[in-house]
C-alpha cells in the first residue's frame, strides 16, 4: 500500500483568550516602562555641564597663578644674578685696594728708611725680595732691593748671594748660589750704590725640589754683612718678614 503524502494545509484552533491576555500585558507594560525611564533619569545627576565649567574656571585660575609664580621666579633669578655680579665686582675692588695699600705701605717703609724717618743712621739692608716664575719652565726671576739710610751718606759696594732651602723627597736640602746662579755671576750679584739699588738674576730649581724659604746674604767690601731670611710665599708676594737670625749692617 503506497504511503500517503502529508497534508498541504493544517487547521489549528486559535486561542482568542491568550491573545487578549498578551495585548493586555503590552498595554500595561508600556506605561510602566515610561515610569521606569523617568525614575532613572531623576536618579542620575542632572548634568555634567556645571562640573565641567567649574573645572575649567579652576584650571584657568591655576594657570594664572602659575604664570605669576614664573614671573616672580624670573625676577628673583635676575636679582640674584645682579647681586652676584655686584659681589664679584666688590671683591675685585677690595682685592685691588688691599694690593694698593700693601704697595703703599712697602713704599712708605722704603722711603722712610731711605730718608731716615726714624732718626737713626742705618746701614746696608735687604729691603725687598721678590721671585716670579718664568712661564713654561722651572726658572724663576729674582729681584733684590738694597737700601741704606741717606744720613749715612757713604757709597756701599759688594756682592749678594742667595741660598734656597726646601724639600727634596722627605729630606731638607739647601741649594747654594753656585748651584743656582749664572756662571758669569758665580761669585754673587755685584752692587754699588749710595741710597738704593735693585739687583736682578734668574735661577732654575730642580724638578723634584720644593722651595720653602730664601736666605739672602750681602757682603759689602767694607763693613759687616747683612743677611735676610724670607719665606718662599712672602717672596712670591714681594714682602719681607723678620725672622730670627736676620742681621742688618749698622753704622
Amino acid at each position: 500500500m503506497p504511503p500517503r503524502p502529508p497534508p498541504r494545509f493544517v487547521v489549528q484552533t486559535q486561542d482568542m483568550a491568550s491573545r487578549r491576555r498578551h495585548r493586555l500585558w503590552l498595554i500595561v507594560a508600556w506605561p510602566l516602562s515610561l515610569v521606569a525611564v523617568a525614575a532613572i533619569a531623576l536618579w542620575l545627576p542632572q548634568s555634567p555641564v556645571p562640573l565641567v565649567r567649574g573645572n575649567r574656571a579652576a584650571l584657568r585660575q591655576l594657570q594664572v597663578e602659575n604664570e605669576q609664580l614664573k614671573q616672580q621666579l624670573a625676577m628673583l633669578q635676575r636679582s640674584l644674578q645682579v647681586n652676584e655680579v655686584a659681589m664679584h665686582s666688590l671683591q675685585g675692588t677690595l682685592t685691588e685696594r688691599e694690593e694698593q695699600i700693601s704697595g703703599l705701605r712697602a713704599d712708605l717703609g722704603f722711603y722712610s728708611r731711605l730718608v731716615g724717618g726714624d732718626g737713626q743712621r742705618q746701614g746696608l739692608r735687604v729691603q725687598e725680595v721678590r721671585v716670579q716664575p718664568v712661564p713654561r719652565s722651572r726658572a724663576w726671576n729674582l729681584t733684590l732691593s738694597l737700601t741704606q739710610n741717606v744720613r749715612r751718606g757713604d757709597q756701599v759696594s759688594g756682592k749678594a748671594t742667595m741660598t734656597v732651602e726646601g724639600l727634596r723627597g722627605d729630606k731638607v736640602e739647601q741649594l747654594g748660589w753656585d748651584a743656582l746662579g749664572d756662571a758669569a755671576q758665580k761669585d754673587g750679584l755685584p752692587f754699588a750704590f749710595k741710597y738704593f739699588q735693585q739687583l736682578h738674576a734668574t735661577f732654575v730649581l730642580p724638578v723634584d725640589f720644593r722651595p720653602t724659604r730664601l736666605r739672602i746674604h750681602t757682603t759689602p767690601d767694607s763693613g759687616t754683612a747683612a743677611d735676610r731670611t724670607v719665606a718662599w710665599s712672602d717672596a712670591l708676594n714681594g714682602t719681607i718678614t723678620h725672622a730670627q737670625g736676620d742681621n742688618d749692617v749698622q753704622p
